[in-house]
């Protein structure tokens, strides 16, 4: 059985620990010769497995999620993962959470993995980009979030958090900005931001609507006012601190909308999370057929074009190519 291991995770495997990167090869050999030897991670397709740190001088005990295929397998996510087992009677409630959001899952699987692989793929393309051309913004990102931060989110918005966002923030949960300047690295310089950034924002923007509600109730219906809905996840904002205006996923729809703290209309993006990753992709490689918004570099960070500010223009080195 052939096992690939993706550029970005070698990457993160020799940011762990000196032996993680031995860890990963030899992992990858017993991989080869298992490829069964993981458990379902509650994502299509993908499955987990850990490695006892112990085993080795320099490194944490590490979480490896890999997609496996009938003649090739591929890993896709490293983390390092809590140091101590968790008691049977908490695996068991783990495995029962997973269970209940599997059954939450739509009904065709097949749907569900590609939509996986596609919010991977996408992703791997942007970081891959990043890593090679601004090294700055690459290293803004975060580490992946461990899937029990997300259900634990997950159970501070009460609602179901899509397959798609879920598997991004297994990629990266959040980014932290270049250099004090605020630029993310998201078209338009924005950011993904950090779940508890999308905690914060979720209630704040519901408790303006609750207010909106105490005031619909002696509005006519064409006069009420709607500045969120429940089923709507922030995502990207302006900035890695900002939170004023940014873009939400409707849970329900499946498509991307900008949401403002202002209370301006919300706006449709008509763009799915996979959609807006590909285009972002899509720029980076090919900015002369970029249309959004135009890439460029600040030293080694990455600025978009409609973001740039006055001061830098001498220093911003639009792309091309």
């Amino acid at each position: 059985m052939k096992v690939e291991i993706q550029p970005d995770v070698r990457d993160t495997a020799a940011r762990l620990g000196a032996d993680v990167p031995y860890a990963l090869k030899a992992l990858a050999g017993q991989l080869a010769d298992d490829p069964d030897m993981g458990r379902p991670s509650g994502l299509p397709g993908i499955l987990t497995v850990t490695v006892d740190g112990d085993m080795f001088e320099d490194c944490p005990d590490l979480s490896v999620g890999y997609i496996r295929e009938p003649d090739r397998i591929e890993i896709r996510f490293l983390r390092a993962a809590p140091s101590t087992e968790p008691s049977t009677d908490a695996h068991d409630q783990e495995h029962e959470q997973e269970q209940g959001r599997d059954q939450d899952q739509p009904a065709d699987p097949a749907a569900t993995a590609v939509t996986v692989r596609e919010i991977a793929d996408a992703w791997h393309r942007i970081t891959r980009w990043l890593q090679h051309n601004a090294p700055d913004s690459y290293a803004a990102l975060r580490a992946g979030a461990d899937p029990a931060a997300i259900a634990a989110l997950e159970g501070d918005l009460g609602i179901r958090i899509p397959v798609e966002l879920r598997v991004l923030w297994m990629l990266t949960a959040g980014d932290d900005g270049v250099n004090g300047w605020g630029w993310g690295c998201l078209p338009g310089s924005e950011a993904l931001m950090t779940l508890d950034a999308v905690a914060a924002v979720y209630r704040q923007r519901m408790d303006t609507q609750a207010h909106e509600d105490t005031l619909n109730a002696d509005r006519s219906e064409d006069e009420r006012i709607t500045v969120w809905k429940a089923t709507w996840i922030p995502v990207v904002a302006l900035g890695p601190a900002d939170s004023t205006s940014g873009l939400y996923l409707d849970a329900t729809t499946g498509y991307l909308g900008r949401w403002s703290r202002h209370n301006e209309a919300p706006g449709e993006e008509l763009d799915t999370l996979v959609t807006y990753l590909e285009e972002a992709a899509d720029m980076l490689e090919a900015p002369a057929l970029a249309t959004r918004d135009k890439p460029g570099l600040v030293g080694g960070a990455l600025v978009w074009g409609s973001r740039l500010d006055s001061a830098l223009e001498d220093r911003w080195q639009p792309l091309s190519g």
